[in-house]
């Protein structure tokens, strides 16, 4: 870690939420320029090396490739493979995965209505596939669904599972919609030159920005340790880590003094008299008040035993009382 940061403190990140699987990271203070260098890097790794489950390929009863028409479908296979490509799967084993969709009437198809085991869940199931224009018409389908990472574009005329029947479909598996980040400028005491990196993420549901935000970190530190695997320290001065901060700025905050809490006497309700008598002698707050004595306060110009017992009162209805005399 840079050694500024013993100076500006550990960089703090902040995660506000824009919806379910849709949030903004703000990570500040950085050192001039780590705004960017942190932003691109954790960018371009979301956006290629997310793992994801995605639609591979398709398997239609009485069709042999993508130009053919079912009967009764108002969508040709071509469509129907173009939406089964928006289909937001998460699947927890590595192993290719068949599954069925069989629709034996008419009206609308979606994605609620593939049958899927329990390894795989579809997060969009309102996805519209197509529509069944025949009171009578049918749909026998076998999806593969495969689990990858980045874009692979279809193999063709290299059967992956040696079925002929089984057409190709180019995946799309990465689970990140969007990404975007800015930089702006932040000020940490005298210094003006520092970043501000704000990274957006939103995924499909398969997986949570939060933790696409970690796996991206772990892919770029395991990288980045290529380059020094002995871990061998070079120019240690002028290197910092997380611990060596965080023990410095736990020292420093210990170090100083504890600032005594201030609740102002108003809120005690008394009356515009004695409430005068005691801001004019410098008794501003309720903590104060209590330090005093009896006889400090009778001391104070305009303050009687009215008074006194006026403040008496109303400190044993927040149960506090008067310092005793000695």
């Amino acid at each position: 870690m840079h050694i500024i940061q013993e100076e500006i403190g550990l960089p703090k990140i902040a995660e506000s939420k824009m919806g379910d699987f849709h949030s903004t990271f703000m990570v500040s203070p950085l050192p001039a320029g780590y705004g960017t260098t942190l932003g691109n890097g954790l960018r371009r790794v979301l956006l290629s090396s997310l793992p994801g489950a995605a639609v591979t390929g398709i398997k239609v009863k009485g069709v042999t490739h993508e130009y053919t028409v079912v009967k009764g479908a108002k969508d040709s296979i071509l469509d129907i493979m173009l939406n089964l490509k928006q289909l937001a799967v998460s699947k927890e084993t590595k192993e290719t995965s068949i599954v069925h969709l069989k629709v034996k009437k008419g009206g609308v198809v979606t994605a609620a209505d593939i049958e899927v085991p329990s390894d795989i869940t579809i997060h969009n199931p309102d996805l519209y596939i197509t529509t069944l224009e025949e009171k009578n018409a049918g749909l026998d389908m076998e999806i593969r669904i495969e689990k990858g990472i980045g874009y692979r574009p279809a193999q063709i005329g290299q059967k992956t599972d040696n079925d002929a029947e089984m057409i190709e479909i180019d995946a799309v598996f990465t689970p990140v919609q969007k990404i975007h980040y800015s930089v702006e400028a932040v000020r940490v005491g005298q210094r003006t030159d520092l970043d501000k990196m704000t990274l957006e993420v939103k995924t499909n549901g398969s997986i949570l920005p939060k933790d696409a935000m970690r796996f991206a970190a772990n892919v770029l530190e395991s990288y980045f340790n290529i380059f020094n695997r002995d871990q061998k320290a070079v120019e240690p001065e002028f290197m910092s880590d997380f611990e060596k901060i965080a023990a410095k700025a736990q020292e420093e905050e210990s170090s100083k003094p504890r600032q005594e809490s201030y609740t102002p006497i108003e809120i005690l309700g008394l009356s515009p008299r004695t409430l005068n008598s005691l801001i004019n002698g410098d008794i501003g707050s309720i903590e104060q008040l209590t330090k005093c004595t009896h006889s400090k306060l009778s001391n104070l110009r305009g303050f009687g035993k009215k008074a006194l017992t006026e403040v008496e009162d109303a400190l044993e209805k927040r149960g506090l009382t008067l310092t005793k005399d000695e």
